[in-house]
């Protein structure tokens, strides 16, 4: 990194600790008044391909696109920050009533690759995406349904979001911890995850999938099918565990939403625009979504924006009577108005369509399977290897046959160790109590088989040590 190590970025340091306050951090370990126990907040400082420098000039090589799924495309893209520069000078914000240029090019482009879908509603953070979703389902509730069929199915294990709403339609109890009441009308659904089906009473060896998505019909059946107006699922469970769904779960969910005219809202703020192989992670599995929901990837970090996208006929219940005050959808979404997101999701998508990422994600993903199943061959504490593309996950386990998590303090561990030598990847964080014990990897889309050999060797490397 170009004069990285004369530099003396000391002041920033000072100035985050007294400052910043940061994202999932216990921050007594930058304040400890014991100065021999305090360390300094890491600053990453630049990035290029898949690797960053910090403050001290420490390169690392990162298998998490920016520590939440996001860089897809990779760091240090100039045409993506000649894009966004050359749009905001020219017009870089207007209120969403009206239209942009990138806002209405990015809609055309994202539509055609999203067969039945037709509408995009601009936002800025997955969070308020859903939110969207959300608002468009309660709302057709109280116009066509006399405001009965509002509640929102989510799924054990879930994630949607860091808002009070989203929240209330969050899997995972530990990051929902001391942030209740929250509120009514979000129903959980049980998991699908396979792996520990043992856990779930009543689920069978055979055909785990249909059986999971039964568990479905069941809450449906339970809180009444005219009361439920929406279906809110991860193609894949990202930060429950990174959770690839059982043969057979899709088709049957499908069945189920159309049994009881319940709305499919798929939530891609981690899957979508090719981190599964595909542009979107539903795409695997051949179903029919009437809301979906993006954030993230959609311009790898390069800046906010999200997407809530709907089929035609959800659109057209917002217009189906001009003469009613409150007949479309009252949302605003402040920043949903800037131009920067949709100019740079524009040039995102052309270098994922130019570079042929999502074919790459698919041999780099199978790539990384099989690197960490070869280690689970030789480390017993791997207990399951599991993904789609190039979102990955590694469940660690103190004893295979029982299956029994092994404990965050370890996990951690391995995780430190990764860093220190170079690697960043992550794990479970805060998620499920007891359960934060898989690593996961999502590198970005352009990674290599060097890339990919690197950091499953970290990684056996710091199993090697940990488990020592």
């Amino acid at each position: 990194m170009d004069g990285m190590t004369t530099n003396d970025l000391s002041h920033v340091v000072d100035a985050d600790r007294a400052h910043v306050w940061h994202h999932l951090s216990q921050h007594q370990q930058y304040m400890n008044a014991d100065k021999s126990a305090q360390i300094d907040p890491r600053i990453i400082v630049e990035g290029k391909g898949m690797r960053v420098w910090d403050q001290h000039g420490k390169e690392s090589i990162d298998a998490v696109s920016g520590g939440v799924w996001t860089v897809n495309v990779g760091y240090g893209r100039e045409s993506i920050a000649n894009a966004v520069r050359d749009q905001i000078l020219k017009m870089n914000f207007f209120g969403g009533t009206v239209g942009s240029i990138p806002g209405a090019l990015f809609a055309e482009k994202l539509i055609s690759k999203m067969p039945g879908m037709s509408r995009v509603y601009y936002a800025n953070s997955g969070s308020e995406a859903n939110e969207k979703g959300f608002k468009i389902v309660r709302q057709i509730a109280h116009k066509r349904y006399g405001g009965k069929k509002h509640k929102v199915l989510y799924r054990d294990r879930d994630y949607h979001g860091s808002t009070l709403a989203t929240m209330s339609a969050g899997g995972q109890d530990e990051r929902n911890a001391q942030y209740g009441p929250f509120a009514p009308g979000f129903i959980r659904v049980p998991h699908c995850m396979e792996y520990r089906k043992h856990e779930q009473d009543g689920a069978p060896d055979e055909n785990y999938g249909v059986w999971a998505a039964d568990q479905i019909e069941e809450v449906i059946l339970r809180e009444g099918a005219d009361t439920i107006g929406a279906l809110c699922l991860e193609p894949v469970t990202a930060g429950g565990g990174v959770i690839t769904p059982p043969d057979g779960y899709w088709e049957r969910v499908q069945e189920i939403c159309k049994k009881y005219d319940i709305l499919l809202h798929i939530d891609e703020v981690v899957c979508g625009v090719g981190r599964t192989g595909v542009w979107f992670g539903y795409q695997n599995y051949g179903i029919k979504p009437d809301i979906v929901t993006m954030a993230k990837g959609v311009a790898s970090g390069y800046a906010a924006i999200s997407c809530c996208v709907t089929t035609e006929e959800v659109f057209d219940m917002f217009k189906d009577d001009s003469s009613d005050p409150l007949n479309y959808f009252r949302d605003i979404s402040t920043f949903g108005g800037c131009t920067a997101g949709p100019a740079a999701a524009i040039e995102n998508m052309r270098i994922i369509e130019d570079e042929d990422l999502l074919a790459n994600t698919l041999v780099m993903g199978d790539r990384m399977v099989a690197n960490l199943q070869a280690l689970s061959e030789k480390f017993p504490q791997i207990g399951d290897v599991r993904g789609k593309g190039l979102f990955v996950g590694a469940e660690l386990v103190s004893d295979r046959a029982t299956k029994e998590p092994m404990s965050e303090q370890l996990v951690g561990a391995v995780v430190a160790d990764c860093n220190k030598n170079g690697v960043i990847i992550g794990a479970t964080n805060r998620s499920v109590p007891g359960k934060n014990n898989t690593l996961c990897f999502s590198p970005a889309l352009i990674a290599t088989t060097d890339d990919i050999d690197e950091i499953t060797d970290a990684v056996g490397a710091a199993l090697g040590r940990v488990f020592a």
